[in-house]
Order: C-alpha cells, then structure tokens, then sequence
C-alpha cells in the first residue's frame, strides 16, 4: 500500500467538493480549482474526508495512488489557505515596482520587465526587493516564480539577479584564483 495515497484527506469547513466520474471540483475561500484526474483511481467522499484507492497492485496504479492523493490534498490546501513562493532581488539598483496588477522589474538591463499574472495568481512586494507569487494552485504559483527567476537568474561571480528566498548561491572565485601561480 502506498504511504501517502492511503492517508485520507481532511476538508475543512468553507471547503466544498464535488465528485462526478474522475473530474473534481474543489471551491473555498480563495477560489475554485478543477481537475480531471485519472479514472482508475477510486475517489471516495465520506463526510469531512476524502479516501483514495487503487483497483489493484500494479506499478502504473501503485504510481498513480500517491498521485492522485497528493494532487486532491493540494487541491483542497489552497482553496483554504492558498500557497505563495518569495523570490529575492539581488543587487544594486535591482528592484521590483507594482503597476496595477503586473509587476515590473528593474535588474540590470536596458528595459524594464514586466510580468503579467496569469488569471488566479497575484504578486505582493515586501519593500523593493522581495516579491511573492500569491495564489491557490500549486503549480502555477511555482511555475510563475521560476518563470520570474528565470528572467535574471543569479550571478555566479557576483551573486546578482533573482533567487528565491532562503536559496544559497555557490559563488566562484574569479580571476583571482588564477593569477596566484605566475610570477
């Protein structure tokens, strides 16, 4: 039995779910999410909890098991209590401003970049150099904020550009280190 796909799901109380066939719509305070997800795996509804289970042992529903758990449990994580991911700016005169909903970004280059969120996601600033990519599905939140890294990742020489908050920077030794063995 998988570890993870047998552990039964707890739906707090503004959370609505509703079931029919292997789609699944899941609403609450922060929003609505759907998914369709595969139809071997049996989604039961009892009360506050939600079960999964796999019709036999095989390796493709082994896989799915844990899955299908975790995507429900995601699910019903951020429609309650929503999910965020915080990037870091890096570096002088780098900084990230709020225009309307879109974000724009001064690091380094001759432009300004602008991030549109897509429709569920919002940015929030902590002063000039922190940003968060706010929102209830998981994966576009993650997929937003590695798309905004992307746009300047960090420096290996320096450590300028784009991280995300608590990511260390392996920084390298530059010219220095070669200039010690000549004479």
């Amino acid at each position: 039995m998988s570890r993870i796909g047998k552990l039964p799901i707890a739906i707090p109380e503004k959370v609505k779910v509703n079931i029919s066939g292997s789609n699944v719509t899941v609403t609450g305070p922060k929003g609505e999410l759907k998914r369709t997800l595969h139809p071997d795996m049996a989604i039961n509804l009892q009360e506050n909890t939600i079960t999964v289970a796999r019709p036999t042992d095989s390796k493709d529903h082994r896989s799915l098991h844990g899955l299908t758990r975790t995507l429900l449990s995601n699910m019903v994580e951020g429609v309650s209590k929503g999910f965020e991911k915080g990037l870091e700016i890096v570096g002088v005169g780098y900084r990230a401003e709020k225009a309307g909903d879109k974000l724009v970004l001064r690091v380094g280059l001759s432009h300004l970049l602008e991030v549109t969120p897509p429709p569920g996601l919002s940015f929030v600033l902590d002063g000039t150099n922190r940003v968060k990519v706010v929102g209830a599905n998981k994966e576009m939140v993650g997929e937003m904020a590695a798309k905004i890294r992307k746009m300047r990742p960090p420096d290996s020489y320096k450590g300028k550009g784009i991280r995300y908050i608590g990511e260390y920077v392996r920084l390298k030794p530059g010219k220095a280190g070669k200039v010690v063995g000549k004479k």
